[in-house]
């Protein structure tokens, strides 16, 4: 005779209710797949995080190879420094904006990549990268993200298209024409790989982990642009023009406030700065 416990269990086998069965099947197949993205996903940011820091230790110790200087890369001062330019750039990040009539509501406008590029031009692309790395990461302890975190890593990783190359051609010679060359350098480099980026991983990412089908995208996209009906053109459309206004912005105030602020800077005299400073207003 069967016991009260196994005559119950009897109503959901397989042979009598396989449609629950199935759905449970596909709920836990559903649920490993997710961790398995989340999972991938992480370690595609980690390793670009590393590549870019790696990049970045690499041109800045060949740099200082040419000029004979052996100081650390990260002296003390440095990470003050560069903890007090994330704090300005988390600042900034968390201030960012919709342009709705440019793109989705999910793109977001923000002026963070101004102090990561003033501190990279000062303090070399290690420190630039590290900028933009604990930049993110503040964030995402104040304001948790909203976008799988795929807006987090595109965030990082644009900004580090720019500053990176600007600051590596900036080093081959500190001159006026030099940054203006690599801050035009870097902002043509952050709209060309910042769009196809976008294209190839970050979108397809962000379908994948927020749920969103590429085809609501797209029509999101279309909503604001009509030229809009494709990846391609959703990333040209709408991606371009933000990463143009960020960079050339980014660029733009960095051309004019890096001159007064470098003798501030580089100095750890107060006093010295403080001359130099004068010297220049003269």
């Amino acid at each position: 005779m069967e016991t009260p416990e196994q005559f119950v269990s009897g109503f959901f086998d397989e042979e009598l209710f396989p449609e629950r069965e199935r759905e449970e099947k596909k709920m836990g197949n559903g649920l490993l797949k997710s961790v398995a993205d989340n999972v991938v996903f992480v370690l595609v940011c980690v390793g670009i995080a590393a590549a870019l820091f790696l990049i970045a230790y690499g041109a800045e110790k060949y740099a200082q190879r040419r000029a004979g200087v052996t100081e650390r890369i990260l002296t003390t001062r440095k990470i003050t420094m560069i903890g007090l330019f994330s704090a300005l750039a988390v600042i900034l990040h968390i201030l960012d904006f919709p342009i709705l009539f440019l793109a989705p509501g999910f793109y977001k406008l923000d002026f963070s990549e101004i102090p990561a590029l003033v501190g990279t031009f000062a303090f070399g692309p290690v420190a630039g990268v590290m900028i933009e790395f604990c930049k993110i990461l503040l964030k995402l302890i104040i304001k948790g993200t909203s976008t799988a975190f795929v807006g987090d890593l595109a965030n990082f990783v644009i900004g580090c298209s720019l500053i990176l190359p600007a600051s590596i051609i900036y080093m081959l010679k500190k001159s006026k024409k030099m940054a203006f060359v690599s801050c035009l350098a870097g902002s043509l480099i952050m709209t060309v790989f910042g769009t196809a980026f976008n294209a190839v991983y970050l979108l397809p990412a962000f379908s994948n982990l927020f749920g969103m089908p590429m085809e609501a995208i797209i029509a999101a996209g279309a909503e604001i642009n009509g030229n809009i009906n494709s990846i391609t053109s959703f990333v040209i459309f709408a991606v371009a023009p933000i990463n143009i206004i960020k960079s050339v912005a980014a660029s733009g105030v960095t051309l004019l406030i890096y001159k007064p602020l470098s003798p501030i800077l580089k100095n750890a005299s107060p006093v010295v700065a403080r001359q130099r400073v004068g010297e220049v207003q003269k």
